[in-house]
């Protein structure tokens, strides 16, 4: 054979067996890539919606009150009722791609401690808003720490004016004051009692001392005889005031503090032959107080209280609420759980408000804004608030105390509901 034509034949057959090599399985594996591509691109569109659902970051919502100690009861009941909004409430937040979590702090009553604790809470920069604080007294020295920051707290509980009149735009309240609490209550003494004289005694705190005073005032200017003006920090033994109060024999005995302290006074008061009446405020509204004290609440001249918060059951939108609290805790509401539901419904309202207009997770200072311009359907009310951050106004109730026991702390009965305006900042 002709050796040019060999080695033409030789260059075909290699070609050939070339093309074999590589067209055909490259036929074969097309389908194959196109599948891994399909695959690889189905995962990176669910990694990015994974990632969409968490990508606008972690929002928490602070809780400062006394979790432990002598005034649990009702700082467990705030936070356990911001807890249970938070879990209600949250979800549109949570539909935005946010991942809202509740950052619980315990005060224990302690202006020390709260402040320390404010401290670390403004130091998170994932918390936008607060709920808190349950006593005036360490709401005021804590909220100053909020104000410099610009975290804004919603106040479930605290009635001193000081806590708003100071015009912080970071401070906020849904209940009422004790510039209009005391004299309510002094004027139920005085018209609906027909008191002519009253023993008053305060714990010594900025609530307490606060109150005695506003009650003092109005004591003063109806002529209502102020038999002794004197505070307290005794939490066992009060024979030194006790002592007095069985000799001067007032028509009312008024007690500005908490419930644990004057549940023991009230005992040994009456145990001491004090047959008059009790009478306080806010701070008295627990259950607890009826343990401590026993029948000293029911016989007598018995008890009676004010209160800017009135029990779940006074409040027709709150039935489910008392019914879902019960559910997951264990026991009934205590007093400010219903305030402490609607905080927090005031804080996810005013951060979902301020994300939306700002396109992303806002600021504490848009939060804040926020919270003054917002208007929510509240379970005790629709609350919204004035250039200082008060209530335009607030309910007020005169409380008669029928329980001896916890457990009948639900007997209580309400004599009068007042709404007042907010007396503003100037007065």
């Amino acid at each position: 054979m002709n050796k040019r034509l060999l080695a033409l034949l030789s260059l075909l057959v290699v070609a050939s067996m070339v093309l074999a090599a590589c067209g055909a399985p490259a036929a074969e594996e097309a389908p194959a890539e196109e599948a891994a591509a399909t695959e690889e691109m189905a995962m990176t569109e669910e990694a990015a919606a994974e990632e969409s659902a968490a990508s606008m970051g972690t929002i928490k919502i602070a809780t400062q009150s006394p979790l432990s100690g002598g005034q649990s009861l009702l700082g467990v009941a705030i936070k356990q009722g911001a807890e249970l909004a938070l879990e209600q409430l949250g979800g549109d937040l949570a539909a935005m791609g946010y991942d809202v979590q509740l950052a619980p702090y315990d005060d224990q009553a302690t202006p020390d401690v709260g402040v320390a604790n404010a401290k670390n809470i403004v130091a998170d920069a994932d918390i936008l808003c607060g709920v808190g604080h349950l006593n005036s007294g360490v709401m005021i020295p804590s909220s100053e720490e909020y104000h410099t920051a610009g975290l804004a707290f919603v106040s479930p509980a605290n009635t001193n004016p000081v806590v708003t009149t100071r015009g912080y735009l970071e401070v906020n309240r849904v209940v009422g004051r004790d510039d209009v609490q005391a004299p309510a209550a002094e004027e139920f003494a005085f018209s609906t009692l027909g008191a002519t004289s009253v023993y008053i005694i305060h714990d010594k705190t900025a609530y307490g001392q606060g109150v005695a005073e506003f009650f003092r005032a109005a004591a003063e200017e109806d002529g209502l005889e102020v038999m002794a003006f004197e505070g307290t920090e005794e939490q066992a033994n009060f024979d030194a005031i006790v002592t007095p109060v069985v000799s001067l024999a007032p028509d009312v005995v008024f007690f500005a503090g908490i419930y644990n302290q004057a549940g023991v006074f009230f005992k040994q008061a009456r145990d001491a032959g004090y047959e008059g009446t009790f009478l306080g405020t806010d701070g008295m509204d627990s259950s607890d107080l009826a343990d401590i004290a026993g029948d000293a609440l029911t016989t007598g001249g018995g008890m009676y209280y004010t209160t800017v918060a009135g029990p779940a059951s006074a409040y027709p939108a709150a039935a489910q609420f008392a019914a879902d609290y019960e559910a997951k805790f264990g026991s009934a509401p205590e007093a400010y759980a219903t305030q402490g539901y609607d905080s927090m419904n005031v804080c996810l309202t005013a951060i979902k408000t301020a994300a939306e207009a700002a396109g992303g997770k806002p600021t504490r200072a848009q939060v804040a804004e926020a919270i003054r311009q917002i208007s929510v359907d509240g379970l005790t009310g629709t609350i919204s608030f004035d250039e200082i951050g008060d209530l335009p106004a607030a309910q007020y109730f005169i409380i008669k105390v029928n329980a001896a026991a916890a457990a009948d702390w639900g007997t209580n009965e309400i004599i009068e509901v007042l709404e007042v305006a907010s007396p503003g900042k100037g007065e």
